[in-house]
């Protein structure tokens, strides 16, 4: 999500606007709330439910969430007071599922982002107030205040410490997706890929890894045949008439896809993830505030709180994202550095 190599998002809008096409979604501008808290005070236990409005690509899931009043009391007290937590997804105009997008009511922001950020927000007993908008007007809001943190795929990077704070919360991978039946994995090595043609977006992170891998195969003799296609349906056309062999994307939406191809005559499957930053560093996916907003550790606190119940891989289960889960959250954890941002 940034100019050209989008090691941020990855090229998901592109196959965003062509799935929420397919999820029979529209997308808006309006915000949404939930939550019993009113100004100042904190909430009761809260009702939360995963998965809601998903259009069959979560398995819903209910959860009871108490106030946790520690967690609380490590809040700047602006937002305390205030008794609302807002929360900034750049999901405009088309959505990225199974991120976020506009569920089955065609008003309310459902995906595992504004599914987790609400978690939060209730843990600390705070209203979840989601804002959506455009990528480029999502750190707008950041930078002006109007938005307290982000929950929107945001990828860490040394560039972004320069303006923002990080609470890590999801692996950022990408996906090797293959027909089920087909006996092609990745096995954590890029050699595998010798003599496979791979489709992938242009302009993107993850090409720029394929491109990397495909050099170091030429200069050993071998290749990799990279094909190009306009947008993503037809690019899952051609994995299904067996034109190519795997689809590397961002695995979220890879994730989402395998979900909508199940029962379909030519279902998919993760044959395989990579980090998005590339071999030598794990890139982290983290909530997103002002840097010295004082957000960044209690909501990190709070992520952790949510791993030790439980509720935080409930979550990531309900939408197919078991595999990009992280044992903790990290503050500032380090980022894709400066060369690669």
């Amino acid at each position: 999500m940034h100019h050209r190599l989008k090691p941020f998002r990855r090229g998901l809008v592109a196959a965003a606007a062509a799935a929420a096409l397919t999820a029979g979604l529209t997308s808006c501008g309006g915000d949404d709330t939930a939550g019993t808290g009113g100004s100042g005070g904190p909430a009761g236990p809260a009702e939360v439910t995963v998965g809601a409005l998903s259009n069959g690509a979560a398995e819903q899931t209910e959860l009871n969430v108490p106030v946790v009043e520690s967690l609380r009391a490590k809040l700047p007290a602006a937002v305390r007071e205030r008794g609302e937590l807002v929360i900034g997804v750049g999901a405009l105009p088309a959505g990225f599922p199974p991120l976020a997008y506009v569920g089955t009511d065609q008003k309310t922001l459902t995906g595992a982002e504004p599914d987790l950020g609400r978690l939060v927000a209730a843990t600390l007993g705070l209203k979840p107030v989601v804002k959506n908008s455009t990528w480029e007007n999502l750190f707008v809001g950041i930078d002006s205040g109007r938005v307290d943190v982000a929950f929107t795929n945001v990828t860490v990077t040394e560039e972004r410490k320069k303006k923002y704070e990080f609470a890590s919360y999801r692996q950022d991978n990408l996906a090797f997706e293959v027909l089920k039946d087909s006996t092609w994995n990745f096995g954590g090595d890029h050699r595998n890929l010798a003599g496979r043609t791979v489709a992938v977006s242009r302009g993107t992170n993850q090409e720029k890894i394929l491109l990397e891998w495909q050099a170091k195969l030429r200069s050993e003799g071998k290749d990799i045949d990279v094909k190009y296609f306009p947008d993503v349906n037809s690019t899952y056309l051609a994995l299904a008439g067996r034109k190519i062999d795997i689809v590397f994307a961002p695995n979220p939406s890879s994730a989402y896809h395998i979900t909508q191809t199940a029962k379909s005559g030519t279902p998919t499957r993760n044959a395989g993830q990579v980090s998005g930053a590339g071999e030598t560093l794990q890139g982290l996916i983290a909530a997103t505030a002002k840097k010295d907003s004082g957000l960044a550790e209690p909501v990190a606190a709070t992520i952790d709180h949510l791993i030790g119940n439980g509720q935080y891989a409930k979550v990531l289960a309900a939408w197919n994202l078991s595999g990009e889960a992280v044992k903790t959250s990290e503050v500032n954890p380090p980022g894709l550095p400066l060369t690669n941002s």
